[in-house]
């Protein structure tokens, strides 16, 4: 059977320009030192799919105690698999440049088929995540629960408290990554490649999400580990991105906590080939100042839409927006930007091209705290907490929803208590859902062909007032006097 494996991975490689015939011998050699194997004898190709295929891997591995029957073992053995059949670094960016110089689009094309082909871009485990549309007065909002990236295994958890501490690569988004095996409290990346591309002057790399949350997710990393920050040089750096790669647009998560990511010590943007919600959004006010027209989105976030052909208006535009708005407080609309020498206001960037024109996207955020809602008051308010409570970084901010993988099973458990009437306040996974449960005024009247559709739009609406939440200016009559007296200050 494990030559019957062999021989599929390796004719998978092939048809799919891994490698070529040339280096069959050598690819099966390889394989037969990382599985501990002396010989082969020729095998057949199965007739498997490529997840299944890496998953009669694992098995093996397992079942021959290769590896631990964890998922971070698992992870582990995988990539390193998938490794064997990558060029070296310098061979993948020799590439990429051959093809940038024929068209930009290709050298992107080929560097995503490369990701996923090789397993980094796990697509197997992204076809998992539930995705589904909400309507709203802003527009479609795009919901996903993300089944791709893994729960930590208990006993992974438990590995690690005996493992003594490690700091390299210092994060995950540093370049040390590139080739690295993984270990308990740290993903694996053998199978990992990244670009070097130079964005203001200064060195980035270009790589894919293992996780991809939307087409070609992609992100940018700065070469050096330092912490997250929006300043004039951020905004240069995103022109000289979607200059590169006009099909791409790309955003940054705002520096602060609460209202950034999840990673704020190291320095990043996020990419990618995709329509985000906000960028289908009307304007409520146009003004023009100078060559950049200026918009006020109909958004749930305080949103501003710069639109130039000229950079360096863009740029003068969106430094004189960060300025203002760092220092700048109002208190009929709860804004407030420094608590004694702590700052709190910040802006998450957005960037594409569109028609030759560059459009630049400022989400003003603020992250400050309060003793009614200590995890933030432009934060997702608690009770929409069995939803999500974590941060509303930039993808989500745009308006896409990454919401925890419970959800799936909870959504089943829902189903189940109100289709056979049983009591959701008794159970540990639903109490979290009771009040609204109790609140649904059509309950009586679902069945199990509307029940999902019921729920998803549950969800949906949920995942709108968390953006509503997170915006500064609320979408009211007092919330745009306050954001329209912010503009007249530009």
């Amino acid at each position: 059977m494990i030559n019957d494996l062999i021989k599929t991975l390796v004719n998978y490689a092939i048809k799919n320009d891994l490698i070529t015939l040339d280096d069959e011998v050598y690819c099966i050699n390889r394989l037969l030192r990382f599985l501990k194997l002396d010989s082969y004898t020729e095998g057949e190709i199965l007739e498997l799919s490529f997840d299944n295929l890496i998953e009669e891997f694992i098995n093996y591995a397992v079942e021959n105690e290769l590896i631990k029957d964890t998922q971070n073992s698992k992870d582990q053995f995988d990539t390193e698999l998938m490794n064997i059949f990558l060029d070296k670094p310098s061979n993948v960016i020799r590439k990429f440049n051959y093809y940038y110089n024929i068209n930009k689009k290709s050298a992107t094309d080929y560097f995503y088929n490369l990701s996923v082909k090789s397993n980094y871009v796990r697509s197997g485990r992204i076809k998992k995540d539930i995705r589904f549309k909400k309507m709203t007065e802003y527009g479609e909002l795009d919901i996903t629960i993300n089944m791709s990236k893994p729960e930590k295994d208990p006993r992974d958890i438990a590995a690690a408290l005996e493992k003594k501490s490690i700091t390299y690569p210092k994060c995950q988004l540093c370049i040390e990554n590139e080739g690295y095996e993984g270990r308990i409290d740290h993903p694996a990346r053998a199978n990992i490649r990244l670009i070097p591309l130079k964005l203001n002057n200064h060195d980035f790399y270009l790589q894919y999400s293992p996780y991809a949350y939307y087409n070609e997710h992609c992100i940018i990393l700065d070469k050096n580990h330092v912490p997250m920050v929006i300043n004039h040089d951020t905004f240069n750096s995103l022109i000289d991105f979607v200059t590169m790669f006009p099909h791409y647009m790309i955003g940054s998560n705002a520096d602060l906590p609460i209202v950034g990511g999840s990673i704020l010590t190291h320095n990043h943007f996020q990419g990618g080939n995709y329509n985000f919600p906000i960028f289908n959004t009307k304007a409520i006010m146009e003004k023009q100042i100078g060559n950049v027209k200026l918009e006020i989105l109909k958004w749930p976030l305080s949103t501003i839409r710069l639109t130039t052909k000229n950079k360096n208006d863009l740029v003068n535009m969106a430094d004189k927006i960060l300025d203002k708005w760092i220092n700048y407080s109002d208190l009929d609309n709860d804004i407030i930007s420094y608590t004694n020498d702590i700052r709190h206001n910040t802006i998450t960037p957005i960037l594409r091209m569109v028609d030759n024109n560059y459009e630049m996207y400022l989400i003003l955020r603020n992250n400050r705290t309060t003793v009614q809602y200590p995890m933030g008051l432009f934060h997702p308010h608690p009770e929409y907490h069995n939803i999500k409570k974590e941060n509303i970084g930039l993808i989500e901010a745009i308006g896409l929803a990454i919401l925890p993988s419970r959800l799936k099973k909870e959504i089943s458990l829902m189903m189940d208590a109100i289709l056979n009437k049983k009591d959701y306040h008794e159970d540990t996974n639903l109490i979290k859902h009771a009040n609204w449960l109790d609140k649904m005024e059509n309950k009586e009247q679902l069945n199990k062909d509307n029940i999902q559709t019921e729920l998803y739009n549950y969800i949906g609406e949920t995942f709108k007032h968390i953006l509503e939440n997170a915006g500064v200016f609320k979408q009211d009559e007092k919330g745009l006097n306050g954001f329209k007296k912010f503009i007249e200050l530009l």
